[in-house]
């Protein structure tokens, strides 16, 4: 190309000096000499040479090798800081923008460096005398070198400016500037590449890159491993996916009648079809209790494929974050003192034994009552102005008898009483009074009875983990109701369908209550404090030779039918000679009074009848005996604290009493016959002290412990308090197959949404009108705004 005309002497590239050039000038610098000159330019250039060759051989030998390996560290963490003089800003320089240009700058500088001396020499040789010696020097090869880094160097425009722009400079000797500058450059990136300047600060890196280094190495051989166990199990076959179909599938065939005994024997007879197993040296750790061949066999054949999935296609993931060392527990019930009922007792205790724990706090969750219902439900007409009374005497109450002071807050939710279940309704979504920067943990004391008309958020996308505890054999009490057998045929797959789409994991106190999703059986009850130190006091006076019981025999309970009172006058009708002289005494209150009363009387039992009190009272230390012939509770309370008060029992031989067989003082039966044997052999003889180890069984802090492990409280709470601040999302990546499961608990949940919402269906199925939504009179006891302010578009 054309040199473009300058006022000082320029260098063309493949042309010569500008026309423009004076002869003065033309002769000044042939009176330099033509052979000095040229000895002097051929002397640079080879330096100029020999130098790119050193820089070649250090960029192929160090900055390809040790750049590489230690860019990964480096952009992965801040990097320690380098040696004086060696700025990071260089090295960051050299690793993202030379190094990919040293493949080209090889290939151009090979290509032209022998042709460049020779183009040189040529330019330089004499014209002849016919008018002065053109010089014509290829700069090609330096001109795309310096292109390359001064294109890329931080400040380029500024050198470009400092080389080319010398307008104002007409010096001799000038079109040699570049040529110094690139020398001196290269000068200077070869002095700090052999010296220990950079080195020096990438040496005290060197623990960082050891480690970067290893963990390549073990990379590489887990991914060597990876690729062994791929080869060595096979994928999975036919009868595998179809078990794994069919037991996914367990929630959907409950539904339409298929057990689930049915559905393991199915699944066993298809795994024994399948002739893979798992070595005894697998690197999978699978929890013992919820694992079985067959999650092995998939979770080993997905790992070896490298599969993830995320947990939960329904899952919001908008969640309470840990803020600080503490998390937050909410143990939302359906009943509330002065109610005198488990589910109102035990969830108390619950709260306030939780609360003693330095990981969480705690906030009890019970529904309030407007003043109409409160007249049915609370004993002895007692009524509460405001849910700030009504919490003042649920903490009286809970203080004379808890040996410490509890530390727990408590909430209401608007509720109304049922008069046909006997039982109170949640108003409106439950889930709104709970803050969501303390929508972390939730425990549904009954979680079915709470979720039945439930239209809200689902527990599970506001809370990181849910944990439902079955109170109630709600069957039970169903199926002695007008068409109780179909009733309790609906109930039991609605049941079925609120637990599963609400709860995380589910505890049933005793097998006697109906087989949920998710759920365990564990006994996670306790006994009231104050009836282990009754007990500890009766022990104390026999030792003293004082005689401990005055007494014979007695019952206490609600006195509703279903609690028992049906059997107890079946059996002591039925053996009303053979139990000649032998009297009991009951002690309750409810809505079949009269109707109990009247019939004992009918049948002249010998049955003595008073109101209900407390079971802790003064009046009952006395009896020796305490009978329970119920069938229809999942763990009485009541039995519970008449073994802690060192009593005998006598009970049925049932699956709500399990947990107490363990007792010695406990005597159960299978027939009448038997409960008559056992009733002579009580009165005949004084019951066992217990043990402290019995004792311990029986209290709250057992009961705390046993709650915190069956209900995997103890693990979220370690897993999670060890990484405050970091927050905790349901959708948790991890080897795992596609859970089926967790795509149908989202549809359930999103259809039972749907029903819950309509009030045709709501009152069909035996809802308290107006339940959608709490009423006027919640919003005046409660502070609340109404409804249509809080939601003022409504849907579905």
């Amino acid at each position: 190309m054309e040199a473009r005309a300058s006022p000082r002497p320029s260098i063309s590239i493949g042309g010569g000096f500008g026309a423009g050039r004076g002869d003065d000038s033309a002769f000044s610098f042939l009176s330099k000499g033509w052979r000095e000159v040229r000895d002097s330019a051929t002397a640079d250039l080879r330096l100029m040479r020999a130098r790119a060759d050193s820089l070649r051989t250090l960029a192929d030998r160090e900055l390809e090798n040790l750049l590489a390996s230690a860019s990964t560290a480096l952009a992965s963490a801040p990097p320690p800081p380098l040696a004086a003089g060696a700025p990071i800003a260089e090295l960051e320089f050299v690793r993202t923008r030379i190094q990919p240009k040293i493949s080209e700058l090889r290939r151009r500088y090979a290509s032209r460096e022998r042709e460049l001396g020779r183009r040189v020499l040529e330019g330089w040789a004499p014209r002849g005398a016919g008018g002065p010696a053109r010089a014509r020097v290829d700069l090609s090869g330096i001109t795309a070198i310096r292109n390359a880094i001064v294109s890329e160097v931080d400040g380029g425009e500024r050198w470009r400016r400092a080389v080319w722009s010398g307008e104002a400079e007409a010096e001799e000797g000038k079109e040699w500037e570049v040529v110094r500058m690139i020398r001196d450059g290269i000068k200077e990136f070869e002095r700090r590449s052999q010296t220990s300047e950079i080195f020096e600060g990438l040496r005290s890196t060197g623990e960082l890159v050891e480690k970067f280094k290893s963990s390549l190495k073990s990379f590489n051989m887990e991914s060597q491993g990876s690729k062994c166990l791929m080869q060595e199990i096979p994928p999975l076959d036919l009868p595998e996916i179809l078990a794994n179909l069919v037991r996914q599938s367990e929630p959907f065939l409950d539904q339409l009648g298929i057990r689930r005994d049915q559905c393991d024997k199915l699944v066993e007879a298809l795994c024994r079809k399948q002739n893979h197993s798992l070595s005894e040296d697998t690197s999978l750790h699978v929890n013992d209790k919820s694992s079985d061949e067959l999650d092995l066999r998939i979770a080993s054949v997905l790992q070896s494929t490298g599969y993830h999935a995320d947990d939960g296609f329904w899952s919001d993931p908008g969640k309470y974050e840990v803020s600080d060392n503490k998390r937050h527990v909410a143990v939302v019930t359906t009943a509330s003192l002065p109610w005198m009922t488990g589910t109102a007792v035990n969830p108390l205790f619950r709260a306030a034994y939780l609360a003693k724990g330095t990981r969480q706090d705690v906030t009890l969750v019970v529904p309030w009552l407007c003043k109409s219902d409160q007249e049915l439900v609370y004993p002895n007409s007692m009524t509460f102005n405001s849910p700030e009374e009504q919490e003042a005497y649920i903490r009286s109450w809970l203080e004379e008898r808890l040996g410490f002071e509890s530390n727990f807050k408590i909430s209401f939710y608007p509720g109304k009483f049922s008069k046909e279940r006997r039982s109170i309704i949640p108003a409106g979504d439950t889930s709104q009074f709970i803050p969501s920067r303390e929508a972390d943990i939730a425990i549904l004391e009954e979680p079915e009875h709470l979720n039945w008309y439930h239209h809200g958020k689902r527990w599970t996308d506001k809370f990181n983990h849910v944990v439902g505890v079955v109170h109630t054999n709600y069957l039970e009490y169903i199926k002695r109701e007008k068409n109780g057998a179909l009733q309790a045929f609906l109930v039991k797959h609605i049941n079925n369908w609120v637990t599963r789409a609400y709860c995380d994991k589910v505890l049933r106190l005793s097998a006697a209550t109906q087989d949920l999703p998710k759920s365990i059986v564990c006994n996670v009850h306790g006994v009231n404090p104050k009836f282990l130190k009754i007990g500890e006091e009766i022990t104390a006076n026999r030792e003293t030779g004082e005689a401990p019981f005055s007494k014979g025999a007695y019952f206490l309970g609600k006195m509703v039918w279903a609690k028992g009172y049906r059997e107890l006058i079946d059996l002591m009708a039925k053996h009303k000679s053979d139990l000649e002289g032998f009297k009991l005494d009951v002690y309750g209150s409810g809505e079949d009074s009269q109707e109990v009363q009247s019939t004992a009387r009918k049948l002249d039992l010998s049955l003595n009848f008073f109101k209900g009190r407390d079971h802790a009272d003064n009046s009952l230390h006395g009896y020796k005996v305490f009978i329970n012939p119920s069938i229809s509770d999942v763990l009485c309370t009541a039995t519970a604290e008449a073994l802690a008060m060192g009593k005998f029992v006598i009970c049925a031989e049932h699956p709500s009493n399990e947990f107490f067989m363990t007792f010695p003082n406990c005597l159960t039966y299978k027939t009448s016959e038997e409960f008559v044997a056992r009733v002579k052999e009580a009165m005949d003889r004084e019951p066992q002290p217990l043990t402290p180890e019995q004792r311990y069984n029986l209290s709250w802090e057992a009961a705390t412990e046993r709650f915190m492990e069956y209900s995997d409280l103890d693990k979220v709470l370690n897993n999670e308090a060890a990484q405050p601040g970091q927050g905790r999302n349901r959708k948790n990546t991890r080897t795992s197959q596609p859970n089926l499961s967790d795509i149908m608990d989202g549809g359930l949940a999103f259809a039972h949404r749907c029903l819950t919402g309509n009030e045709v269906l709501r009152l069909a199925t035996g809802a308290i009108p107006g339940t959608r939504d709490y009423d006027k009179q919640h919003c005046i006891d409660m502070g609340l705004l109404p409804p249509q302010v809080q939601h003022p578009v409504y849907g579905w």
